[in-house]
């Protein structure tokens, strides 16, 4: 149900002669949406209160128009009854057409049902358009969805004309409590949701955004990254079991390349090219993005290419690195961690925010250049990096604090 209603009488002026008889409009507006019709009725200016809505006077001229005004006023609240016992959302739109005699689309559009057909038609582009990870996660929105509407509604499915912003406050808030997600995992979960919810207003089944308004701002996260001496640590540390070298090396690869773990899973032999400059590259579109990312290769990334270039699932599947699930390469991050005296916790995607902290800022690439490596599609991503570059620089000016000059 609509929060405010209202119709309203007004002279619409379109010549500036004060005498002359003005077209009489009425304006309907639902919840600050407004739709208007010409009541083929027109007014002179000095007989019209423009507060009122109506002709003054007890004239015969001013009750006839405003007899006709009633009328109308009348047809407008029977056309919002109407759609009313029609389980129809009421909109200015609606109601208009109603009092023009045009037939009202009866079909009903159902949260659930969008939302399935829209991972259905994903479910057909993984490969080409969206990556699998990307489906896993719009099912598993679908499924807090649907949990959230049998929990608050006790349905399974909900019209899409009752979505409101109550509706997406709530959902919020069932997120953080129920599903205990922090700030920005809901603000995940609620995009996926808005992209299911931005389709059914562009396609005209949903009359108004129930996101207008709402903030779908992320809280800043202040990310861990590995020092150029923890690194060397790593790097040099003596690992017996074949497993944990393995994956020390997948993960210094992506430490000195600032490739995310679908990007190294992917990666083929033929991915990487002699550049103009005459030394490797890789060239590759970035899964997340479909950006391309042009990396020139450092000697220890060629290293770790040489060591594994006859591994027999290199040789079969024409990949550059024998990548494992990365489950199992957080699992044994872990005990890397432990042994090299890692003290936070060491997944898999550090490696990316290293590479663009302490192997390339730190080290004098300009911003732009970094951007282009990770495949970003613009500055703005890559610019939280530089705040974790603030932090460092601030730690390391703190050693001159006892220096005197």
């Amino acid at each position: 149900m609509e929060k405010n209603f209202g119709c309203f009488f007004y002279l619409k002026k379109r010549r500036k002669e004060d005498e002359q008889e003005i077209c009489i409009f009425l304006r309907i507006t639902v919840d600050s949406i407004s739709a208007e019709i010409s009541t083929k009725r027109k007014c002179f200016t000095k007989y019209w209160n423009a507060k009122a809505g109506r002709a003054e006077g007890k004239t015969d001229y001013a009750k006839s128009i405003n007899t006709y005004l009633d009328t109308l006023q009348q047809k407008v609240f029977e056309a919002k009854r109407q759609l009313i016992e029609l389980d129809q959302e009421v909109t200015p739109t609606r109601i208009k057409d109603l009092m023009l005699g045009k037939k009202i689309n009866q079909q009903r559009y159902m949260l659930m049902e969008q939302f399935k057909q829209h991972n259905e038609q994903m479910k057909e582009l993984v490969g080409t358009d969206y990556s699998a990870s990307t489906l896993e996660r719009y099912e598993t929105s679908y499924k807090h969805t649907l949990h959230f509407i049998e929990s608050k509604y006790k349905v399974s499915d909900i019209d899409i004309t009752k979505l409101d912003y109550d509706f997406i406050s709530n959902y919020e808030f069932w997120l953080k409590t129920v599903r205990k997600c922090d700030h920005n995992t809901t603000i995940k979960y609620l995009s996926n949701f808005k992209k299911i919810v931005n389709h059914c207003v562009r396609s005209g089944r949903l009359q108004r955004d129930p996101f207008l308004g709402f903030s779908m701002a992320k809280k800043e996260v202040e990310r861990d990254v590995l020092t150029e001496d923890q690194l060397k640590t790593i790097a040099q540390e003596n690992f017996k079991a074949e497993r944990l070298v393995l994956v020390r090396d997948i993960f210094l690869f992506c430490c000195y390349t600032g490739l995310a773990y679908a990007d190294i899973q992917k990666l083929k032999q033929t991915e990487i090219i002699k550049g103009n400059d005459g030394g490797l590259w890789i060239v590759a579109k970035r899964q997340k993005t479909n950006v391309t990312s042009r990396i020139p290769l450092l000697p220890a990334v060629l290293e770790i290419i040489e060591r594994y270039k006859d591994h027999v699932q290199c040789r079969i599947k024409g990949k550059v690195l024998p990548v494992l699930s990365n489950q199992k390469l957080n699992s044994y991050l872990k005990e890397i961690a432990d042994s090299c005296g890692v003290h936070f916790n060491l997944t898999f995607h550090i490696a990316r925010h290293t590479f663009a902290t302490t192997v390339t800022l730190s080290n004098g690439i300009p911003i732009e250049t970094v951007s282009k490596m990770l495949g970003h599609r613009n500055l703005k991503t890559t610019q939280h990096y530089a705040k974790i570059l603030d932090k460092k620089i601030s730690e390391d000016m703190k050693k001159l604090k006892d220096y005197r000059f």
